[in-house]
């Protein structure tokens, strides 16, 4: 069953990646990532980056309390500083409550997490 459901909380991460390859953006994110799993109120993740840079992440959560607790998290402190001084050239974050969602085919089989490039 998908716990990203109506009520819960979206935040959408959207963003330009600047043009630095082996700089640690990648192992940063995939830390993110395993680490926001663990996190109190965490539902899921998804996300894609384009060739041009471009990348959308949206991740769910319980609540805004969760959000927050996310937020000044040590180590996501720590990349979001990264992130400012050099993985991004521009971004913006916005967090929504979501209040409808719909699907194709068998939710069970909707990918959780998408990866770069897709």
């Amino acid at each position: 069953m998908d716990d990203r459901t109506p009520g819960c909380y979206a935040v959408i991460f959207t963003s330009r990646r600047t043009e630095a390859p082996d700089d640690g953006y990648e192992t940063m994110a995939d830390r993110m990532v395993a680490l926001a799993r663990a996190q109190p109120g965490f539902l899921g993740v998804e996300s894609a980056r384009g060739p041009d840079g471009f990348g959308i992440t949206v991740s769910y959560w319980e609540s805004e309390e969760a959000i927050r607790a996310w937020k000044h998290h040590a180590e996501h402190v720590v990349a979001r500083e990264g992130g400012r001084a050099g993985w991004y050239s521009a971004y913006i974050t916005r967090v929504a409550r979501l209040e409808r969602a719909y699907a194709m085919g068998d939710p069970a089989k909707a990918p959780e997490t998408a990866t770069e490039d897709t």
